[in-house]
Parts: structure tokens; C-alpha cells; sequence
């Protein structure tokens, strides 16, 4: 039997040995002189350099869904667990873990959304089936809070049609957006504007990121908030904090 274990876990991410840093070959005192910490989440995750136009997309990316307040049920999640003696570092995990499908996973399912519509020869009847097959919502477009208008979604297009002006990006699913907000339009008569969800989809998508790896990205981003609410909640104190205040009772209902 073999007691040779260094092939236990390979790994092209990092090679390390004593007095010896590298990431992805880069020697970790260059990184630390000249990456920013957005470029180095690009490095380490894509595993290729990132720079100018499609540099400022990403980490305006991940700026722009960094919280969205209380009422978002990572973030409420995380401020419960901060009040029930717990860590900093499980109060996060707490948030994070909250982050599936329904609440975080609307980034990815828009990629999804814009892959599918690309291939589409007719997008009045594509959404017409996506709504029939799937579900009323489509992911990318709409907000139940902000109405009419996610003012994150303008100024993150902007930075795309900067970056599509410079040739750095090709403008492909920002176009198939537009497409299908008309059709959208058409088939619901609502005017369903992108949001937060739609815009950073296809900012991620013009830079070539998979669709799954999308929600990760999302979890990267607002872990900031989910920190900096645990913290402050800390700060403030108060025990046992649950969804509601003590003076409310929740509905009984009961079954015969």
C-alpha cells in the first residue's frame, strides 16, 4: 500500500511550501501589490486575470447586492442569531444559509432565463411557455419593492453599455434582456423592468461566468451585508430577538 498522500487533494488554486505563497502561479506578494480584492476573487474562483472594463463590472457587481435590509431573510436570519449568543462567524453561516433558490438563486435562474432566450425564435411565445411551463415570475425582472424602477439595474447598464462601447464585452445578453422585456411587456401588460437580479446576470454572463457559479458569486456579495448587520447587531445587543416582536402571536390555525 502506498504511503505517498500528496495526491490526497490536487489542486491548481495554490502551491504552497515553507517562506512560499502562490495563487494560481502568482506569488502572493505580487497579488498583495497589485490586485485589488474584487480582481483577486476573480483569480482565485476564474482562475484568469481580470482588468479594465469587465474589472469595474464585476466588482460593481458585487457591490451592488452587498444588503437589501432586514425584511430579506438572510439578513433578519443572521440578526436573530446574533442575539442568541453565538459567534460572528455562525451568525454569517446563519444568513449565508438562508441564500437557495426563492431568495439568492434568482441571479442564476436569470442566466438560465437569457441562455434560453438566445436560442428562441420567437420571444412573445417563449415567455408565454415559461410562464405556462415554470412560473408567472421571471427571473431577472420585476421588483415587489422597488416599483417601477430597481435603481441598481440602470446604473449597473450603464457600466455595461460603457464596456460594450470599448469592445470588452460583446453586449449579447444585455441585448436578449431588452428583447425580452418587450415580450414580457407584450404577454403580461405590465411593464416589468430589470432588476438587481436581471442586471448582475448579465453583467456575469457577458464576463463568462456559469450560471451555478453566479449564486455563488451573489453569496460572496452579500456576505458584506450579512456581516456587517451581524456586527451591528452585536453592537446593539438584545436577546433572543425572534421574527416578530413579543407582543404578537402568530395565527392558529386549526385543522378538523
Amino acid at each position: 500500500m502506498s504511503t505517498d498522500v500528496s495526491q490526497w487533494w490536487t489542486t491548481a488554486i495554490i502551491d504552497m511550501e515553507p517562506g512560499k505563497i502562490s495563487y494560481r502561479g502568482e506569488p502572493v506578494e505580487q497579488a498583495i501589490a497589485q490586485k485589488s480584492f474584487s480582481q483577486m476573487i476573480w483569480h482565485m474562483v476564474m482562475g484568469t486575470p481580470l482588468a479594465g472594463h469587465r474589472a469595474r463590472l464585476f466588482e460593481a457587481a458585487l457591490v451592488s447586492a452587498v444588503d437589501h435590509g432586514p425584511q430579506a431573510p438572510s439578513i433578519a436570519a443572521a440578526r436573530m442569531a446574533a442575539t442568541c449568543g453565538v459567534g460572528l462567524n455562525n451568525a454569517i453561516a446563519t444568513g449565508v444559509n438562508m441564500l437557495g433558490d426563492v431568495h439568492g438563486g434568482a441571479g442564476q435562474q436569470a442566466i438560465e432565463l437569457f441562455d434560453q432566450a438566445l436560442g428562441a425564435d420567437d420571444l412573445t411565445a417563449f415567455v408565454r411557455d415559461f410562464r405556462a411551463r415554470k412560473s408567472k415570475y421571471l427571473p431577472g425582472f420585476g421588483h415587489r419593492f422597488h416599483k417601477p424602477v430597481d435603481p441598481r439595474a440602470p446604473a449597473l447598464m450603464s457600466l455595461v453599455d460603457a464596456a460594450a462601447a470599448a469592445g470588452e464585452i460583446d453586449g449579447k445578453y444585455q441585448a436578449v434582456s431588452k428583447a425580452l422585456h418587450k415580450a414580457i411587456v407584450q404577454v403580461t401588460g405590465h411593464d416589468l423592468a430589470l432588476n438587481i437580479d436581471g442586471a448582475t446576470a448579465i453583467i456575469y454572463a457577458e464576463l463568462g461566468v456559469p450560471a451555478p457559479l453566479a449564486r455563488g458569486f451573489f453569496c460572496l456579495s452579500r456576505s458584506v451585508g450579512i456581516l456587517a448587520h451581524s456586527w451591528e447587531q452585536t453592537q446593539q445587543g438584545g436577546r433572543n430577538k425572534g421574527p416578530t416582536p413579543p407582543q404578537y402571536r402568530w395565527a392558529f390555525e386549526e385543522k378538523i
